[in-house]
């Protein structure tokens, strides 16, 4: 555009009569160089025509109006400069931002307090820099103290004088400032009659990070109410206070469907003794899915005392959540595995399949014969429900007549508007993976499916899938042979036991898998690729490869070499998301800052550098983590983001790099709205007038 408004400069400096002329052409760029020409002259009497300019309808001829406004710096524009602070387009907003720093009026500074906590990062960050012109002492903090102020009344209105919904939003809100006024307003409101909002207060209340809270919210888990309670268990994890032990271990232990929510609560308590003793009750007493949450923290720690745990298995009612938060504590209750095997043969599918799960975790070799017996027991039992009822393969093709993509009856109006739609969808598809082919990307075509039907249910395949899983992973003599036959099994829940046993025999049998990365079925895609991901830098290097290839959703690949500890080699495929830019370039940023691969520090700032980027917090994160002192500039920027998230996350990154020339931004979040964001600028900063210079 400007190549273009350049080459045009000669043609529009013929005299002010064709300049005015030219503020009537048909194309937008010859309408903004006759302003921008217009301007250069500085005559008084065309601030009419820049006022008309104003109110142009294509926004870079707007920019310029504002432009050509701000150089007059006649009072009497302030107000269309005002107005053009508040354009959708940022462009324009940037400019009438530039032009009002030459306006030493009250009235231009207001303008520009006012549009600061509603623009976007650039507008912002030009609003400062315009403040600082217009010679305004403390220009950020001022802007900041200002947002915060307006923030806070339009908040405080809000949950006054609100609708329900609005009243709910407003209360999360008022928490989240973290101040103490917001306690003392939110308190009352948990005793509202609207349950909604009470919830929407607890959680507000749990935001705000004030201990004087943990008792009122306690309170609430007697409750009868299911949202009020749930929202107390995660205000009570956030506020992580060890005086709500008690409450949440009585919850944690009744067996209800917030069991689970109060468990993980405890989790989040600070570690105590008498935090570790609760989670054992909670193994002992509680339900399945809670015990799992406390035997997996304990596995952690320093696990349970196993006797009163062996004596609960005396009791049948017992056994099912016993079993379950066994495998949590995985070998820290290795001593129990001989208690167990018995159960290997219960009549009860569910506790058949629990006790090899919590068998395979607690890693006791003595179980093996065990195991490979109940395997063999539940083959034979499946074999007349898995016999196939055709044996020859199944065709490839449909028969004529049956393929439903094949060309309608044109007679038949219904038909033959079905099968416009069809084509319809069949035309986009077509381009979307002619596209995916072109960038390298494997694209998934539907498989014929490999038996007509299964009288086998996935409910009656889960026991027959635990064992399967187990053959690998103890390696159990026929765990080779059978597991690679049942690599092409028709039933989800069969192969992706396979796979998961075959990635445990080692690396010689990793080879074998590569296909399981692009099954049918995306659940055994993900279980795949936790399999491989925990099989070593090889299985890592298969799960990579994949996503390179991979076309749509790739974040599961992603989240399963999350979770385990990679090598460097696996930077330079996350750097290539992080330049793709989509949907996975979060979670690949992330993972960079943990390995320390200082090298994606150029690629994450290009990442930063375009405006559309979603990722933001997750990037300023890995770039605070790596550390590398040149980013502290681009990092500093986003301190003037409209984003509390990124600000936050700027100003902890910032600890690791330096605030050089944007001390004074951070020191302005000081005074923000928003509690996680002033904690982050103070400690920051705090760090930093610490730290040998």
């Amino acid at each position: 555009m400007l190549v273009t408004l350049a080459l045009l400069s000669g043609a529009c400096s013929g005299g002010r009569d064709k300049l005015i002329a030219e503020l009537q052409s048909t194309r937008p760029e010859e309408r903004a160089l006759a302003v921008k020409r217009l301007a250069e002259q500085g005559k008084e009497e065309d601030l009419t025509l820049f006022s008309q300019a104003a109110k142009d309808p294509v926004s870079i001829v707007r920019a310029e109006a504002m432009t050509a406004l701000g150089t007059s710096k006649d009072a009497r524009v302030v107000d269309l400069l005002g107005e053009g602070l508040a354009d959708g387009n940022e462009l324009v907003q940037q400019s009438a931002a530039t032009a009002l720093a030459n306006m030493k009026t009250d009235k231009a500074r207001a303008y520009l307090m006012v549009q600061f906590g509603r623009r976007g990062r650039a507008t912002r960050e030009l609003i400062v820099k315009a403040l600082k012109a217009a010679n305004v002492p403390g220009a950020m903090a001022g802007a900041v103290a200002a947002e915060a102020s307006a923030q806070w009344e339009r908040t405080l209105k809000t949950l006054q004088e609100g609708t329900l919904p609005e009243r709910v939003g407003a209360a999360e809100e008022l928490g989240k400032s973290g101040r103490p006024e917001a306690i003392t307003r939110l308190v009352p409101l948990l005793k509202d009659s609207q349950v909604l909002l009470a919830a929407a207060a607890v959680r507000g209340l749990g935001n705000a990070n004030d201990k004087r809270a943990v008792q009122p919210i306690a309170a609430l888990l007697k409750e009868s109410y299911p949202d009020l309670r749930e929202a107390a268990c995660e205000a009570l994890a956030q506020l992580d206070d060890a005086s709500a032990l008690p409450a949440l271990r009585e919850v944690a232990v009744e067996h209800s469907p917030l069991s689970r929510l109060a468990a993980q609560a405890m989790v989040a308590l600070p570690r105590s003794p008498e935090v570790d003793k609760a989670l054992c009750d909670v193994i002992a007493l509680g339900g399945a899915a809670e015990a799992a949450v406390a035997g997996k923290e304990l596995r952690r720690r320093d696990g349970c005392p196993v006797e009163p745990l062996a004596d609960k298995l005396r009791t049948p009612a017992n056994v099912p959540s016993l079993l379950a938060g066994l495998a949590g504590l995985g070998p820290k209750a290795k001593e129990l595995s001989p208690k167990l095997v018995p159960l290997l043969t219960s009549p009860d599918a569910n506790i058949r399949r629990a006790t090899v799960e919590a068998l395979v975790e607690l890693g006791d070799d003595a179980a093996a014969p065990a195991l490979l017996k109940a395997y063999e027991a539940e083959v034979k039992a499946l074999d007349a429900l898995r016999a196939d009822w055709i044996s020859a393969p199944l065709p490839q093709e449909y028969a004529p007549g049956f393929d439903p993509q094949a060309p309608v009856d044109p007679s038949d109006p219904v038909a033959a508007a079905r099968g416009k739609q069809s084509d319809l969808f069949k035309r986009v598809n077509a381009l979307a993976d002619a596209k995916a082919r072109a960038a390298g990307k494997v694209v998934r075509e539907p498989a014929p499916p490999r038996e007509v039907v299964d009288d086998a249910t996935e409910d009656q395949l889960k026991v027959l899938a635990a064992l399967v899983r187990a053959l690998g992973v103890l390696k159990l003599e026929p765990a080779e042979a059978a597991l690679t036959k049942l690599l092409t099994e028709s039933s989800p829940s069969l192969r992706a036991a396979a796979i998961e046993g075959l990635a445990a025999l080692g690396e010689a049998r990793l080879a074998d898998l590569k296909g399981a990365l692009q099954d049918q079925d995306r659940d055994v895609q993900a279980r795949a690729a936790r399999a491989l991901a925990l099989a070593g830098p090889k299985g890592q290097a298969m799960v990579l490869e994949a996503i390179a290839v991979q076309s749509g959703d790739r974040v599961r690949f992603l989240e399963a070499l999350r979770a385990t500890p990679l090598s460097v080699e696996a930077a330079p495929s996350l750097v290539t998301l992080v330049k793709e830019g989509g949907a996975e370039a979060g979670t690949a940023a992330l993972m960079l800052g943990e390995l320390g691969y200082a090298q994606a520090v150029d690629p994450l700032l290009d990442y930063l550098g375009e405006p559309t980027s979603i990722a933001r917090r997750e990037v300023l994160v890995a770039l605070g983590k790596l550390g590398v002192a040149k980013a502290a500039d681009a990092v500093g920027k986003e301190l003037y983001s409209d984003s509390a998230d990124v600000r936050a996350a700027a100003a902890e990154a910032l600890s690791a790099l330096g605030a050089g020339s944007h001390a004074d931004a951070l020191d302005a979040l000081k005074g923000d709205y928003y509690r996680r964001v002033r904690e982050a600028a103070t400690a920051t900063q705090t760090k930093l007038a610490g730290a040998p210079h």
